[in-house]
């Protein structure tokens, strides 16, 4: 498993999700929501603050993924999954699992309380 700074080097360094998916659409707004969350481990990296976001986002990438594969293995069903949405599909679900990855890894930083 990555490590906390692993994980943030790499979510820096990796492009957002892009491409055209009807049946993703919703699940790229709601990963760009969620990825915003995610910008606040930014200041904990570069400031010191740990200040977790307001949403439960672990959850909410948990359903992300869940929409993701439910969308793909419905496109595959159907033989309508062209290989450009293929990659789509795979390029979210990589990302929201980067975030989830990194974001566990954040909670796990926070400050003891002594």
């Amino acid at each position: 498993m990555l490590s906390f700074r692993d994980a943030y080097t790499l979510w820096r360094q990796v492009p957002f999700p892009i491409g055209r998916n009807v049946l993703l659409i919703s699940t790229y707004h709601d990963l760009a929501d969620a990825a915003e969350y995610v910008t606040t481990v930014i200041r904990f990296v570069d400031r010191g603050i740990f200040k977790p976001a307001p949403v439960d986002l672990l959850s909410m990438l948990d359903e992300i993924m869940g929409r993701i594969e439910a969308a793909s293995a419905e496109m595959a069903e159907s033989a309508e999954m062209t290989a450009d949405e293929r990659a789509v599909a795979d390029h979210q679900h990589a990302y929201a699992a980067l975030l989830h990855l990194l974001y566990s890894e954040f909670l796990k930083q926070k400050p003891s309380a002594d």
